[in-house]
């Protein structure tokens, strides 16, 4: 188990983490999301003790900095290319197995795993990043922890390698160990994740269950087609729901379940030919959860091109350099 608690940290006058408290339990994915310079980054810092603030991080009871062999207890990768340049990739992880009391033959066991064997001689400064990404894995995994906090482990990989990296994350969690794992790829982390940290501005924003985000956030839909569709959506509408016809003839209806909808139909003698809730997605639910705290917003490129809104330009004695969004992890 991993308990946050307060965790508060500034720059300046700005407030990078403001008062997180929330935790990770062991046994399943819970992903970390918020938008670019939400704070997930200097979050995980904080957890590890790589950064000072307030507040605390326990895993399993201890902080980080009494653990007497962190690796063995906590595999934590925040730089996906966090190894010497000139060293080779093998004995980047012995000097790491070395300074951990942990034994040489699980250095080849790890690139076996995450699939590296070939390249292990090799130098990683010639790596892809997608190769880089699974030699930091290699690098969590080393001392078989109970404990994974991984950022942004999917970048670079390839659909195969996303595939891949879910099915190990979930495997591992099935074994009992606890995983934090920050993501952009929102499909990916609602296929991956079972729980969610989601945080904007340095705030909390929800903290549950996958199902439980998308719930609060978004509205269930009924997608409704009839040869009646035009009446049958006046009747809908006096029920106080909520109707959007759609270009094919099909009702989107919100604000009434398809059994009542079903029910309606029938007392009103409308035939319907589908009556098929819709789920939303998490996608959906991000942005409607997270839109008010995006820190970096670029303008779209309708409004750029109308007028005063060209590209590249800024306000009169503004020091902003055009509307292009800064990029930059969290």
């Amino acid at each position: 188990m991993i308990t946050v608690h307060g965790l508060r940290k500034r720059y300046g006058d700005k407030v990078a983490v403001d008062d997180l408290t929330f935790d990770v339990r062991p046994g399943v994915v819970t992903g970390f999301l918020g938008p670019n310079g939400a704070g997930k980054s200097t979050t995980m810092r904080l957890m590890l003790d790589l950064d000072h603030g307030d507040g605390e991080t326990r895993f399993d009871g201890k902080r980080f900095r009494d653990i007497r062999d962190p690796m063995r207890e906590i595999g934590a990768v925040l730089e996906a290319k966090s190894f010497h340049p000139t060293r080779t990739a093998r004995n980047h992880l012995r000097m790491l197995a070395a300074a951990n009391r942990i034994p040489i033959s699980r250095v080849d066991e790890v690139f076996d795993i995450v699939g590296l064997t070939e390249v292990k001689s090799k130098k990683p400064k010639g790596f892809s990043l997608g190769m880089a990404q699974r030699l930091g894995l290699a690098q969590a995994l080393l001392g078989d922890p109970a404990v994974l906090i991984l950022d942004e482990p999917a970048n670079g990989l390839d659909p195969h390698g996303i595939h891949w990296l879910r099915d190990v994350l979930k495997a591992l969690a099935g074994q009992g160990r606890t995983v934090f794992v920050s993501s952009h790829l929102l499909a990916e982390m609602s296929l991956m994740a079972d729980e969610l940290v989601v945080i904007g501005r340095g705030k909390m924003i929800d903290n549950g269950s996958v199902a439980s985000f998308v719930g609060r956030f978004t509205q269930a839909t009924v997608l409704v087609r009839s040869p009646g569709a035009e009446s049958f959506a006046d009747t809908l509408r006096r029920e106080g729901a909520v109707v959007e016809s759609l270009p094919d003839g099909a009702l989107m209806v919100s604000g009434a379940g398809a059994s009542a909808i079903g029910e309606l139909a029938h007392r009103t003698g409308v035939v319907l030919h589908e009556l098929a809730p819709q789920s939303a997605s998490l996608e959906q639910a991000f942005m409607s959860a997270t839109g008010a705290s995006e820190e970096f917003v670029a303008h779209e490129l309708a409004e750029m091109a109308d007028g005063d809104g060209a590209a590249g330009t800024s306000e009169p004695g503004s020091d902003q350099p055009g509307t292009t969004a800064p990029g930059g992890a969290a």
